[in-house]
């Protein structure tokens, strides 16, 4: 049914998009084919009518002998390489065609065949060859029928008028504006697929992004976690093990969560446009992240309620809030971050603060985590700027706007003044 109304009150598909029959020309020009069927069908109907032709004009013009039909059977055979050599082609079956009209044969569908030979010239992007040649066969005939037509064949025959000049000349503007018209809708159909095709490219990357943000946020806040855990695990095995229990207990419940986000993020590959099976996290659940942290040693201070954010705002900020505790886990010596939230008009402010100082542990960082904040926020209008604060430690701060989804922004991220300074002033901090 969808695809029914998608038709109504507009162009067909075929009109907007290139008949299906075009799309198989393209391909059989890109392998070379030899236009066998065309060609032959033509061929025969010029012959044919050509004798009809000759029955029609019988004591005008010539009678068709057999030098009359090896020249129609020359210009018909000519268009076999129209695809090839559209440009050869072209004044080959006007210089044949012209020397029917010369031997005094009689007029018929043999202009059929320069007809054709002119529109695959001008399609395939030789416009002044096809200009050309048909202006060469106009100027050819108004010689023939106004001055030589006296030496020529047939004996009886007198000066045409300039009306029919007129005709001629009309005839071959039509086939020419014909073939101009071809070509540009080709043309427009050629670049409304290149259109199409980038779209999809563009789409792709986008998801492919998104996807490579979300493993990143969900892997390195886990194994952080598990890090952070092991190592607590290893210096209290032997002293501890109580203690060593619930490290490795944490770990085994750090580990369970990671493998189903990247699960569920992986189910969006195997099944693209398939609805979530859970859904996607927020900042309803930013104190079980203030518990993941504080497993790992870090006291998160949350001030301010968050409000009712649509789910791609919501995801964002809980991703971003992530993604700044994982930074001051693996790369800040303070064990103590805050959290503030509060709305400003018709935005969220998140600020994620530590008191430092970096300690250059890198912990397998990917140098990943400010681009990916940075492509969120920008992703929905917003802004980040993360850098040192001036009192020492590290500030990330977010500005999301609260809409109807935020506001798509379609330009491409562009890096803040304030985040460059900030990765090339503390070359500690890039993996954050």
């Amino acid at each position: 049914m969808d695809g029914q109304r998608g038709h109504v009150g507009g162009p067909p598909r075929w009109w907007r998009h290139g008949p299906p029959w075009w799309h198989r020309r393209d391909e059989a020009e890109h392998r070379h084919r030899w236009p066998w069927r065309s060609t032959a069908l033509l061929t025969v109907f010029v012959l044919v009518g050509s004798n009809f032709a000759a029955h029609s004009q019988e004591g005008e013009r010539a009678d068709l002998d057999p030098f009359a039909r090896v020249l129609l059977l020359l210009t018909g055979a000519a268009l076999l390489w129209r695809q090839r050599y559209p440009v050869a082609v072209v004044f080959a079956a006007s210089a044949t065609t012209l020397v029917y009209l010369a031997a005094g044969y009689p007029y018929g569908p043999v202009l059929l065949a320069v007809a054709l030979a002119c529109f695959s010239a001008v399609v395939s992007g030789h416009r002044r060859a096809a200009w050309s040649a048909l202006a060469a066969l106009w100027a050819g005939h108004v010689l023939l029928v106004h001055w030589l037509y006296r030496w020529l064949p047939p004996s009886s025959d007198s000066a045409a008028s300039w009306g029919e000049e007129i005709v001629v000349a009309v005839w071959g503007v039509a086939v020419v504006a014909v073939s101009e018209l071809a070509r540009t809708r080709r043309e427009q159909w050629a670049k409304e697929r290149a259109e199409r095709a980038q779209a999809a490219r563009r789409r792709a990357d986008e998801e492919r992004l998104r996807i490579a943000r979300e493993l990143h946020d969900v892997l390195a806040h886990s194994i952080s976690v598990i890090n952070v855990q092991a190592g607590v695990g290893l210096a209290l095995l032997d002293t501890d093990p109580e203690q060593a229990r619930t490290a490795l207990t944490t770990i085994k419940a750090k580990s369970k969560e990671a493998l189903g986000e990247v699960r569920q993020v992986l189910d969006t590959l195997r099944t693209p446009g398939a609805a979530p099976r859970t859904p996607a996290p927020g900042l309803d659940r930013l104190p079980e992240l203030v518990q993941q942290a504080a497993s790992a040693g870090l006291t998160v201070e949350v001030e301010g309620e968050p409000p009712a954010l649509p789910p791609g705002t919501d995801l964002a900020a809980f991703r971003i809030v992530q993604e700044a505790l994982t930074n001051v886990v693996r790369h800040s010596g303070s064990r103590h971050a805050r959290v503030c939230l509060a709305r400003d008009g018709g935005a969220l402010r998140l600020r994620v603060d530590d008191d430092g100082p970096a300690t250059g542990a890198e912990a397998g960082g990917s140098g990943n985590g400010l681009a990916g904040m940075r492509e969120r926020a920008t992703a929905l209008g917003g802004t980040i700027e993360a850098g040192p604060r001036p009192d020492g430690g590290f500030r990330v701060l977010a500005t999301l706007p609260i809409g109807a989804g935020g506001v798509t922004n379609t330009k491409t991220p562009q890096t803040p003044r304030n985040t460059r300074n900030a990765e090339n002033a503390h070359a500690t901090e890039e993996d954050r």
